[in-house]
């Protein structure tokens, strides 16, 4: 990215923030980076090549940090605040000698960024720094830590935005493992909601869909009965995709 800021590579003024959420079975989760020097966290994000599109630099910036491809992706905002300053952050990079003079300039302006959010396998994803950051990690999307500028508001709003999601469209097959039981489903939406879900309720509702085949197998290894395994049945669930469900949770 070096290289390219400084042979203005980039068209100026304008971003991608990325918001990837991520599953541990238990917890909602979102992946954040810290760029060195700084003591918050931020979101991934990138700038757009004049040779690309805006969805094309956020499929870049998610390939970068997670190493996966043919992932769900969907733009969600426009974050173009008047007030959007990234000023302090700028003075901070500077003290820690990340930044030339030509990529201080390009930078040193207000940015309009668009917002993404992306679902992955947490298990699958391949993370790492990069020469601008020194930590990547995963967090609890309700135990966040310091974040810069408006980037909790971009990760709130993106939520927001999966959450609503939930009562026109499937979500899982991005976020589960192939084989999962009903109630790590369960769990699942209860993490995206926020809230507890009856379980026979929710079971009722999602078999109702019709977009989960129940496999001849069980869960084995597990202290009580081996429950049910299931596996989402591709055909119909792609296709509650582009028609949208009729459910709310």
């Amino acid at each position: 990215m070096k290289s390219c800021l400084e042979n203005s590579g980039y068209i100026p003024n304008l971003s991608v923030d990325c918001v990837i959420f991520g599953f541990d079975h238990e917890n909602l989760n979102v992946l954040l980076l810290k760029i060195k020097g700084q003591a918050d966290w931020s979101l991934p994000g990138g700038f757009i090549k004049y040779d690309e599109g805006v969805d094309g630099a956020a499929k870049r910036v998610l390939i970068e940090r997670t190493k996966l491809k043919d992932i769900f992706l969907t733009q969600f905002h426009l974050f173009g605040s008047a007030s959007r300053d990234n000023s302090s952050l700028l003075e901070k990079m500077n003290q820690n000698d990340l930044l030339t003079d030509d990529m201080f300039s390009f930078l040193n302006t207000r940015f309009l960024t668009t917002g993404y959010y992306a679902l992955v396998k947490q298990q699958d994803a391949d993370i790492s720094a990069d020469e601008f950051t020194s930590e990547c990690a995963w967090f609890n999307v309700n135990e966040l830590p310091g974040l810069i500028m408006d980037h909790r508001e971009i990760i709130n709003k993106a939520l927001m935005f999966l959450q609503s999601g939930l009562n026109n469209q499937p979500v899982g097959l991005n976020l589960l493992p192939k084989k999962f039981t009903m109630t790590e489903l369960q769990r699942l939406y209860e993490a995206i909601l926020g809230k507890p879900l009856d379980r026979r309720n929710f079971s009722r509702k999602i078999l109702r869909f019709g977009i989960l085949k129940k496999l001849n197998e069980r869960r084995t290894g597990v202290a009580h009965k081996s429950p049910q395994l299931y596996a989402f049945d591709l055909i119909p669930y792609t296709k509650a995709l582009d028609e949208g469900l009729t459910q709310t949770w």
